[in-house]
């Protein structure tokens, strides 16, 4: 079948084909528990299937066989790693279609960026299969006395807590490189969006992933999410969610000191200075800030315009925001729907607390729905013009499609602006001076910085963010700095 078979089969009928119906533990999906939850199609605002809420026992049995399949795959040979892992590419480019359509109706996003996610998660798998033979220690000269040299091995057991936004990239870019490190995996997807997990799994498996090797268990984050954190046997634990969130992640597992990757939220600036192209920021800021509607921790969600420019970018990009369509994901439209009614919910508190203050709201502002069937989660695209730094807008992560823009005059007031929040995750900088770029992106307290273009760069760049935007680094050579442990040998050279 092909994308628009599986669409249009959906479609009609308001049900996927063959979704897993328990927890994927040891190689296969267990017997569904009597707790079970139900999983809304965003765009529908309507209930599509329903799944397994784990609890202490489920992932007991996860980690258990999580360690005992990493004791076997850590003796496998790099070039067999390898192999697997090229494999595993393989068979998710095989199942693109139907992953991408899981992935529309369990987050909301469109077809297209669904498309792209899983692509790019088969991208993750090839780049570090590429990377699995190539983990290597390196020797230290002591003098003639001695012989050095370090090696990297496996941490063991690896936990994952997937985030909603981008539940099938997010789920690759961790599993891939604790794979090739020679680690096991146990995942908890998030609630709203359990099945890309569960189904990337089963493919893994067919893929020549040994059993036990992957283990998916979905619930809440209260019970099975903090069970993980908690437990001893996660040597690695790399979370992906909100701030609040992840300080109690942390918490939770610092009795047992247990390795961290944390990539919580952003407030990433768009700096664009006084000679920079209007077109060229205003299609920037387009894409950085309704992109799968807003919901990025990486979104460009402020807009720090030179005075000079400000009356012709926003001109244009409201014009832009204007004719965005939103709609059902699987209907092609320009902006999908928002993840949750809770979460709508949220986005509008912030907007209508942003007009009670006597925001300038250029365009947007409200809920809305699918045009076609009135149904879903929906918000219009958002500009909010004009703020203080200090406003709620400016300060706290909406994580949705509402940019807010301000203003600045000197150099050294759009650095303040920029690093003006307890956020540090990208940043993107638009000026024709290239001796200006290197100081502001010098300047600039955050993880990543673009110039002329916004979050340019794939997944060969480390990713992760300062300050409350988390600390670890996924993607990249330094993705599987999190995955190792590095261990010193010497050896005395006396006779």
């Amino acid at each position: 079948m092909t994308v628009q078979d599986i669409a249009q089969d959906y479609l009609s009928t308001g049900r996927l084909e063959a979704l897993p119906t328990g927890h994927f533990i040891a190689g296969k999906v267990t017997p569904s528990s009597d707790r079970r939850m139900e999983s809304f199609d965003p765009g529908r605002a309507e209930a599509f299937a329903d799944f397994s809420l784990g609890g202490d026992a489920e992932m007991d049995r996860a980690i258990d066989a999580a360690e005992k399949a990493a004791m076997h795959w850590r003796q496998v040979t790099p070039a067999e790693r390898c192999r697997v892992l090229n494999n595993v590419a393989r068979v998710f480019r095989d199942q693109a279609d139907r992953l991408a359509v899981i992935e529309v109706v369990d987050s909301g996003k469109t077809l297209a960026e669904a498309m792209g996610d899983v692509q790019s998660s088969a991208r993750l798998f090839e780049y570090y299969a590429g990377a699995a033979d190539k983990i290597d220690g390196r020797s230290v000269n002591l003098g003639p006395d001695h012989t050095a040299f370090t090696v990297r091995e496996p941490v063991g057991v690896t936990g994952h807590i997937i985030p909603w936004n981008y539940p099938t990239s997010t789920f690759a870019r961790g599993v891939a490189p604790a794979l090739a490190a020679g680690c096991s995996i146990v995942a908890k997807p998030a609630e709203t969006t359990p099945f890309t997990a569960l189904v990337m799994a089963e493919l893994l498996s067919e893929a020549g992933v040994p059993d036990g090797l992957v283990n998916v268990v979905t619930g809440l984050g209260a019970d099975v999410g903090a069970k993980m954190a908690r437990d001893p046997r996660i040597k690695q634990l790399t979370f992906t969610g909100s701030v609040a969130t992840g300080v109690n992640v942390a918490r939770m597992a610092a009795p047992n000191v247990t390795r961290l990757t944390l990539e919580l939220g952003g407030k990433s600036p768009l700096i664009a200075f006084q000679d920079a192209d209007p077109e060229k920021v205003a299609d920037g800021a387009y894409w950085a800030i309704f992109s799968n509607s807003g919901q990025i921790c990486s979104a460009g969600s402020r807009l720090i315009l030179h005075r000079s420019i400000r009356d012709e970018v926003l001109a244009l990009l409201t014009d832009k925001a204007r004719q965005i369509r939103t709609g059902h994901g699987l209907g092609a439209p320009d902006m999908g729907a928002i993840n949750s009614e809770l979460h709508l919910s949220r986005i509008k508190a912030h907007v209508d607390a942003a007009k009670s203050r006597g925001a300038n709201i250029l365009t947007g502002g409200d809920v809305t729905s699918d045009a076609d069937t009135g149904k879903g989660w929906f918000f219009q695209p958002t500009i909010i013009a004009d703020l203080e730094p200090g406003d709620p807008a400016v300060q706290e992560e909406i994580f949705g499609p509402v940019l807010s823009v301000q203003i600045f005059d000197t150099e050294e007031e759009a650095v303040a602006l920029a690093n003006g929040t307890e956020f540090g995750l990208i940043a993107s900088v638009y000026t024709r001076d290239v001796g200006r770029s290197m100081r502001v992106a010098g300047a600039l307290d955050c993880g990543q910085v673009s110039v002329n273009d916004y979050w340019a760069g794939g997944l060969e760049l480390p990713f992760g963010g300062n300050k409350k935007s988390g600390y670890g680094r996924e993607k990249g050579w330094e993705g599987l700095d999190a995955y190792t442990k590095v261990k010193s040998v010497t050896i005395s050279n006396a006779s």
